[in-house]
């Protein structure tokens, strides 16, 4: 089923940056970046639609990441992909606590020595 297309949801700069790193020439046709741009607008609204399905069918009102993990089950790749990116979200979540903290500690035993002069 094809959705209406009312607006574009990326800017076109940064569907040719996409295009020009996946080996299309610098300066892609206006209608190769239109169909991008449709095509990839179709499939988020999809993938919404389907993980609000799930949710709806749990009995839940609001969607949880979980339900896209399901929507994806089949398509190994695609949730592969989606755990690596979440894994790499929880380790630099991790490690920007840790350099708050050491820098708190840091700033603390500078305002110490200030203190102490």
């Amino acid at each position: 089923k094809h959705l209406k297309k009312t607006r574009t949801l990326f800017d076109r700069p940064q569907v040719e940056a996409f295009l020009l790193a996946f080996g299309d020439n610098d300066y892609p046709l206006p209608e190769t970046v239109r169909v991008l741009d449709e095509i990839v607008t179709d499939y988020i609204i999809e993938s919404c639609h389907e993980a609000a399905a799930v949710a709806h069918h749990a009995r839940r009102a609001k969607i949880k990441l979980d339900d896209f993990k399901f929507m994806l089950r089949r398509d190994t790749g695609k949730l592969g992909r989606v755990s690596e990116m979440l894994e790499t979200d929880k380790e630099l979540k991790r490690k920007r606590k840790a350099f708050d903290t050491d820098e708190g500690a840091v700033l603390q035993k500078g305002d110490a020595k200030e203190d102490e002069e």
